[in-house]
């Protein structure tokens, strides 16, 4: 009896790890497979020395999912060493996995997702009622409210009439600055200066992902971008870094033609980069076109 118990503890046993060896290859297959398929070049990459695989190198994912080269390289290789859920997020994102990618990526790891989604818990940050009423108070002058991702967190009715974007009627995720830009024809046709618009833009993100490297957010706002627009691929290149500062800013308009207007910047909250902008006509042909535009 007592061998009969042990022979099937035994085999019991080897059936797990027969299981967690299985589940660790196909981890490190499917790591493998999604690194060779992302182009370097796409995700703002130096070209450094001569690349013999497709895709991006193991270094190269370690370096943007802040882990070690050896210890990736053993999960790759399939081998069963532990992984917590952060670094797997992080790897994660590193990849650009999609949701259901990087629900497969836990599942092959036997790690429970986390419940907050990163991506969802960008969109969380509500804005304050006090912050709305300023921002309607402004009204006719065009005012909005971002973070230092660019995501817009509130604005008023005369900055939608401005850019000749219902914000209301753009989805939360893709209220930004940036992606608006590159991605909303209306939007990109407000911007009088849209050839210098943009890699200001870009230059201002990356001065202040600096302070946010690796961080989940920050990095899927990034490949976001990248992956949207070949323009933004070109200025993420330049590598230029810039500060805020107020300035003049044109803006076309098909009702009252081009008009230039002051930005000036309020930080509602230093610590987060939180700011108000707001857009005061910067002569009299600027403040009676937004008194027309506020008419329509």
């Amino acid at each position: 009896m007592t061998t009969s118990s042990n022979t099937g503890q035994n085999q019991e046993t080897s059936g797990k790890e027969f299981a967690e060896s299985s589940s660790a290859h196909a981890l490190g297959t499917f790591l493998r497979v999604r690194r060779e398929s992302l182009d370097p070049t796409r995700l703002g990459l130096p070209r450094t020395g001569r690349r013999r695989t497709p895709g991006l190198r193991r270094d190269d994912v370690a370096m943007l999912a802040d882990i070690g080269i050896t210890w990736y390289t053993k999960l790759e290789q399939g081998r069963p060493i532990r992984v917590s859920a952060k670094v797997l997020s992080a790897i994660a994102v590193a990849l650009q996995c999609s949701d259901a990618e990087t629900r497969h990526l836990f599942a092959l790891a036997g790690i429970a997702k986390p419940a907050a989604d990163t991506v969802a818990a960008v969109y969380c940050e509500a804005l304050s009622a006090t912050s709305q009423l300023i921002l309607d108070q402004l009204d006719p002058i065009p005012a909005l409210i971002q973070n230092a991702r660019f995501d817009i967190i509130g604005f008023n009715q005369s900055f939608c009439r401005l850019v000749g974007v219902d914000l209301q009627q753009i989805a939360l995720e893709d209220r930004n600055c940036i992606y608006l830009a590159i991605t909303n024809p209306a939007w990109r046709a407000s911007l009088a200066q849209s050839v210098d618009s943009l890699p200001r833009m870009v230059a201002l993100f990356r001065a202040a992902m600096a302070e946010h490297l690796h961080e989940p957010v920050w990095e899927q706002k990034l490949q976001r971008f990248l992956s949207a627009s070949p323009e933004f691929r070109e200025a993420w290149q330049r590598y230029e870094v810039r500060g805020i500062e107020n300035q003049i800013k044109r803006f076309c308009n098909p009702l009252v033609g081009t008009i230039d207007l002051q930005q000036t910047n309020w930080w509602s909250a230093p610590k987060n980069g939180d700011r108000l902008m707001v857009y005061a006509p910067a002569d009299e042909h600027a403040k009676q076109a937004l008194l027309r535009l506020a008419e329509q």
